[in-house]
């Protein structure tokens, strides 16, 4: 959801998208009507993440704590299931934890720039450094879905609007930091593992956005790279 109201003033093409670890808003989705019994093909992952028995068996007790974990991120059907899309979202914390301090480790977000805003799309994470110095971050982050892709390469931020709303979706943007016709930094209210992703934004928690438009400005870069999963 990153429509911009002053179109007249900034022609931009845009597309109207939507808009560390650490949309298309919504809401939680509701409560399964029952707790499936049969064990997912990501059994024994699960699982362990979930630091549950690892016996690669779906237990009643094993089903409450996929579910609920389902239901904290938005996984749909929340029945406990063990499948591709919850074991997914794991899976990407996994390697996003992984990442520590030192989300630029292979050198891929430039380090010429000053300060500059970093947006890996493969793991999902953003950060902010000054040249090769980390600021903040790494943070998760929630890009663009299939169809949707956050734009790759390098950019500026050229317009910030704290309390922005979108012409388009008619949803709240807070903290909008505009980088690319339409595609911005913004808060949102859900998870940031809520599958599938934006309609183009970079999604963040209302303390990360907050933290963002504390430390960026007009005319900072910003560098997006990478490819979201199931992208």
């Amino acid at each position: 959801m990153g429509d911009i109201r002053r179109r007249g003033a900034i022609a931009l093409g845009i597309t109207g998208l939507v808009a560390p670890l650490t949309l298309a808003l919504g809401s939680t989705p509701a409560q399964a009507a029952s707790c499936t019994t049969q064990a997912g093909p990501y059994q024994k992952q699960v699982e362990k993440f979930l630091g549950r028995p690892v016996d690669g068996k779906q237990s009643a007790a094993d089903c409450k704590v996929i579910r609920a974990f389902q239901t904290k991120h938005g996984i749909t059907p929340n029945i406990g299931y063990a499948g591709s899309v919850t074991w997914g979202v794991m899976d990407l914390m996994n390697k996003q934890k992984a990442v520590g301090n030192k989300p630029n480790a292979a050198g891929k977000c430039p380090t010429n720039k000053g300060r500059i805003a970093c947006v890996n799309l493969t793991l999902q994470i953003s950060w902010i450094q000054d040249g090769s110095r980390l600021v903040y971050g790494p943070v998760p982050v929630r890009t663009g879905r299939n169809g949707y892709e956050t734009r790759t390469g390098l950019k500026k931020i050229y317009w910030r609007d704290i309390d922005h709303v979108s012409d388009i979706y008619n949803v709240p943007m807070p903290y909008s930091q505009f980088f690319d016709g339409g595609q911005a930094f913004h808060s949102v209210s859900l998870s940031m593992w809520n599958p599938p992703g934006s309609h183009g934004c970079v999604n963040m928690t209302p303390a990360t956005a907050k933290k963002y438009w504390s430390l960026l400005k007009k005319g900072d870069d910003v560098f997006v790279y990478g490819r979201k999963p199931g992208t």
